[in-house]
């Protein structure tokens, strides 16, 4: 498991009021040409320094607009989703409890509040009954998470929002 908290320690692009440009970590959940998934850590950094409504500058990472649909589910103590891939892109934030998400390479990790990641899992190939990823919670609270479905088709490069 590796910790997806924010690392604030960027390259320069600050002041000594908003620091330095940050660099936050997410976890992205792709797949390769042979139809495989797997997980990468990331980071976004194409911050910006901009003030917004009239309040001081502010850190800002703009995505490109997409139409989307905000999803929030509540996943009860012990539930585990077998093997399926994401509906479609999207980034998964974990509001409260934790869960854990396990790609099709083996590599499982484990997230709580604040915690998020991009699943971009589409056109997996199914090998040995597994095809997508896995996932499940942990721990005796439901973990709650907000998605945030992009309504765009699925790029096959790790990392590529930042």
């Amino acid at each position: 498991m590796q910790d997806t908290t924010t690392n604030m320690q960027g390259a320069g692009g600050g002041d000594e009021k908003s620091g330095p440009k940050p660099n936050v970590s997410y976890w992205h959940l792709w797949t390769d040409q042979d139809g495989i998934s797997h997980q990468k850590s990331c980071a976004l950094t194409a911050f910006s320094l901009k003030g917004v409504g009239g309040a001081d500058p502010q850190w800002n990472n703009k995505h490109e607009t997409a139409s989307s649909t905000v999803v929030v589910t509540v996943q009860p103590v012990g539930w585990v989703g077998t093997w399926h891939e994401n509906p479609a892109p999207q980034w998964i934030v974990v509001l409260s409890g934790r869960w854990w998400i396990e790609s099709m390479d083996g590599t499982r990790i484990e997230q709580g509040p604040g915690e998020f990641s991009f699943g971009e899992d589409q056109g997996c190939t199914e090998t040995d009954g597994k095809k997508g990823h896995r996932s499940g919670t942990i721990g005796e609270k439901p973990a709650v998470l907000m998605t945030v479905q992009l309504h765009v088709d699925p790029k096959r490069d790790p990392c590529h929002m930042s």
